[in-house]
Formats: structure tokens, C-alpha cells, sequence
């Protein structure tokens, strides 16, 4: 009920209900299922194979797709293939009987959201779904490549900015280093974990995401950790967590500002030793995992303010990486939309040649609040709704158009310039505040300060001397 009652709650706001799709090749699971799903407010299509589905995919807006995997045709692994290359925002739910769990474990690690044991309780299945159509609209991936790129990861950007970014992946990539990305919502820091897993040596291995803001406090351990069988209501099979399915791959944690306090001394935990274990579970389970994190929150303004554990952050901010917005990269902006045009060109069937000058330069002068995604989105209904060579001004939304007449303060340049220094320089004295502190606290024990604060000794020695603090050193 209570899933039910958020359902109506978001539809209640004039927003179109998220549609589903369900694949099966059996009609009464379909027809359950829609059942099911309609009374949670959603709307709902079905398919009885992977062909079929990819019919419905190109024609309709979906929000998450469940499916069986073993269908006549195209199986439910093979349409998973498809939607990976195509959408891989889209989530799947793969749904198994419990003698092809291994196929399902293995639909995770090539990208599936989630999977599901028949016969499955109908709570959990509305808990799956709803995390699926959340984890949609929070947006999967910041910044999309064009479907058939030869990379996938490829960053676009011809910037001095985005030039420091590329070479930081280049750099970061190869080592096993914990990486935190910060940035503003929609600037693509999915983009960039996904290319240091890409260009490092774990590339074949999994790239499991979790986006933790789009799961319910409660459910985060099991998330994380995955359960035993029995380990509570609607645990009727033992299921791997996130941590597990990533073993000799990369975690990304995207969003992991909304971890819960009191699990991020868990996660800090299980981080450090590797190890962990399932909810109900007493065997303790051993993984090989290099983790990424990102967040679109001041973490350090959160350690001060009590919400975010300090040592969990110096744990993740071993090699920091701040994505710069939109605004303050404008010589990507023509770049970025040219990729979208081709992406989407691609993706809708259409053949728009280019953006009319007029339209360019409206590009130019737009803040971009919503930052990349902002601009994949525009240009993508501008691709659907043109009848021309050339994508023009009629197409652009009117409060685009009047953002973009609006005058800027010449000033504004140097005043996010002069802002971005004055953020770095408080966040560098917030780190040597919190270092200080600590290590007065552990009575100048270096050893001890490093492991509360999850750096390893040499690591905090190196802050200690760019902060002038090595005198505070006894031990």
C-alpha cells in the first residue's frame, strides 16, 4: 500500500505515469502483471518475445522494462543486448525461474537493474519497479554517446577543462585508486566512471552502478550486501548484493551523498576489508572491488555540518575529480550538440542536417542550468519535431529562447571563476581543519589518525606536508 500510495502521490502532480513493459511468453503472467502494475497507476504495455518488445521500445516512451529470460525467439539475454547498445539508461528487470539465476547474476553484470526469482511476492516486484522508474527519471547516465560510436565512453569536450579531464582518466584509469566525482546534476559524471573502468585493466570485467538516491533507507544493506533466504519477509531466495556481482570489476556508487549515516561506517568497512556479509548471513564473503563514487552535494560542508562521516570521505576522496558545469565549458556547447543530433538522428530514423545560426547562437547565450542532460533533452524533441534540413528557432522552447535574449553580467565569468577559487580555497582548509583535529585527537599517532580517517599512512603524510602540519607528527 505504501508503494502504491507514492505512486498516486507523483501522479498526482499532473506528471504522465511512467509505462512499463512487460515481455513474456506467457499470457497470464502478462495479464497478471499488467493487472498488478495498472492498480500501482501505471500504464503498461506487454510483448510475448524480445522482437516484439523492440517494436514497442522504438515506438513508445518506456520508463523500465521487466522480462522473462527464457522466451521463444528472442530470449529475454538478448534483448538486454539490444537495449544496452541502444538505451542503456533503460532499466530491465530480468525475471528467472530459480533454475537460471546463475544467467540472471550474469544479465547484471552486462547492465540488467535487478532480477527476480519466480514465484516472486508482488511487494517486491512493485519495490523493483518503483526503484527502476525513480533511478529513470533521476536520469541513468549524465551524459549519453551516440549509439554505434566505436567508444561507447567516448567524452566530448574541446575545452581546456575537459582536456584536463581527459588526462586526469588517463592518468587515474590504471591504478586501483578509490576515485570521487563531484559536479552538478547533469554534467555527466556517470560518463567519466565509466571511462576509467573502461581504459583500466578491470574493462572485462563488471561495471556494476548502484544510485543510491534512488533506494529506500531500509533497503540500502541489502543493496550493497545482498541476503540470505529467510533473511526477511519477501526473502524467499538468497540474492548477491552489488558488492558481490562487482567482484574484480568496479562499484560505482553514483549519488553517495544520500547513503544513510549509520551505513556509511558499514560501507567504510566492508571498503577496507574487502569483505562482508550478507543480511542474515553469517559466512563472510571476500571481493576484489575498485570503487568509484560521485555527488552532486559538498561533502565537505556535510563532515562539518555532522551529516557525512569523516572518515567515510577521506576514504572516497583518495583521488578527487570535479566536472566542471556546462556554463563554464561554452566551447563544448556546439560540440555537444552536434553528438546529439547524430545520436538522435540515428535513434529516431531522422536525417536533420545541422543547427540553423540562429539556433546556434541561442545555444551559446543559454546558462544551461540543467547542464548536459538539459541540452541532450532539447535537442533530442527538436530532432522528433522537425519537418526541415535544419533544426530552427520555431523549434526552441520559448522559455529557452527568452533565457538566452536575457542579458548576462559581463561580470559573470570572472565572478564563477572568482567563486570556484574562493570554494577550492575553503574546502583545502576544511581538509587541513579536519586533519589537524584528527590527528590532535589520536595524540599526533599518524598511524591512527590515517586508519580512522581511511588514508593509508603515506597518504596522509603527503596532506600533512601540503598542509604544513608535519610537526604535529610524533608517531
Amino acid at each position: 500500500m505504501e508503494i502504491a500510495r507514492e505512486r498516486k502521490k507523483k501522479n498526482g502532480t499532473g506528471m504522465k505515469a511512467a509505462k512499463i513493459l512487460v515481455v513474456d511468453d506467457e499470457l497470464n503472467m502478462r495479464l497478471v502483471l499488467k493487472a498488478m502494475l495498472k492498480k500501482e497507476g501505471y500504464e503498461v504495455v506487454t510483448a510475448a518475445d524480445g522482437l516484439e518488445a523492440l517494436k514497442i521500445l522504438r515506438e513508445e516512451k518506456i520508463a523500465a522494462v521487466a522480462t522473462d529470460l527464457k522466451m521463444p525467439g528472442l530470449d529475454g539475454m538478448g534483448l538486454l543486448d539490444r537495449i544496452m547498445q541502444d538505451d542503456p539508461s533503460l532499466p530491465v528487470i530480468i525475471l528467472t525461474a530459480h533454475g537460471t539465476v546463475a544467467n540472471a547474476v550474469d544479465a547484471l553484470k552486462k547492465g540488467a537493474f535487478d532480477y527476480l526469482t519466480k514465484p516472486f511476492e508482488q511487494d517486491e516486484l512493485k519495490t523493483v519497479i518503483l526503484k527502476a522508474v525513480k533511478t529513470r527519471q533521476l536520469g541513468d547516465r549524465d551524459l549519453s554517446a551516440a549509439a554505434g560510436d566505436a567508444d561507447p565512453d567516448r567524452i566530448v569536450g574541446e575545452s581546456c577543462r575537459m582536456a584536463e579531464i581527459h588526462e586526469i582518466v588517463r592518468k587515474v584509469s590504471p591504478a586501483m585508486t578509490t576515485v570521487l566525482i563531484t559536479g552538478e546534476t547533469g554534467t555527466g559524471k556517470e560518463l567519466i566512471a565509466r571511462a576509467i573502468h573502461r581504459h583500466s585493466a578491470r574493462k572485462e570485467q563488471p561495471f556494476i552502478k548502484i544510485n543510491c538516491a534512488a533506494i529506500a533507507e531500509n533497503l540500502v544493506e541489502s543493496e550493497l550486501f545482498g541476503y540470505e533466504k529467510g533473511a526477511f519477509t519477501g526473502a524467499v531466495a538468497a540474492k548477491p548484493g552489488k558488492f558481490e556481482l562487482a567482484h574484480r570489476g568496479t562499484l560505482f556508487l553514483d549519488e553517495v551523498g544520500e547513503i544513510p549515516r549509520d551505513m556509511q561506517a558499514k560501507l567504510l568497512q566492508a571498503i577496507q576489508d574487502q569483505s562482508f556479509e550478507r543480511v542474515g548471513g553469517l559466512k563472510t564473503i571476500s571481493v576484489d572491488v575498485r570503487l568509484i563514487a560521485a555527488t552532486n552535494r559538498n561533502l565537505v560542508q556535510e563532515v562539518r555540518e555532522g551529516k557525512f562521516r569523516e572518515d567515510f570521505f577521506y576514504r572516497l576522496n583518495v583521488f578527487p575529480i570535479q566536472v566542471p558545469a556546462l556554463r563554464e565549458r561554452p566551447e563544448d556547447i556546439l560540440p555537444l550538440a552536434d553528438h546529439f543530433l547524430t545520436k538522435f538522428n540515428r535513434k529516431l530514423g531522422r536525417q536533420v542536417n545541422g543547427l540553423d545560426p540562429e539556433v546556434r547562437d541561442c545555444l551559446l547565450a543559454y546558462p544551461w542550468p540543467g547542464n548536459i542532460r538539459e541540452l541532450e533533452h532539447l535537442i533530442e524533441r527538436m530532432v522528433l519535431m522537425a519537418e526541415e534540413p535544419l533544426l530552427t528557432m520555431a523549434l526552441v522552447p520559448p522559455e529557452v529562447a527568452q533565457a538566452a535574449r536575457e542579458p548576462r553580467p559581463a561580470t559573470s565569468a570572472l565572478a564563477e571563476t572568482s567563486g570556484r577559487d574562493a570554494l577550492r580555497s575553503h574546502m583545502e582548509e576544511m581538509e587541513k581543519q579536519i586533519i589537524a583535529r584528527c590527528i590532535e585527537e589520536c595524540d599526533g599517532n599518524v598511524t591512527r589518525a590515517a586508519e580512522r580517517l581511511g588514508l593509508s599512512r603515506k597518504g596522509l603524510q603527503l596532506k600533512m606536508i601540503k598542509h604544513r602540519l608535519r610537526k604535529r607528527e610524533e608517531g
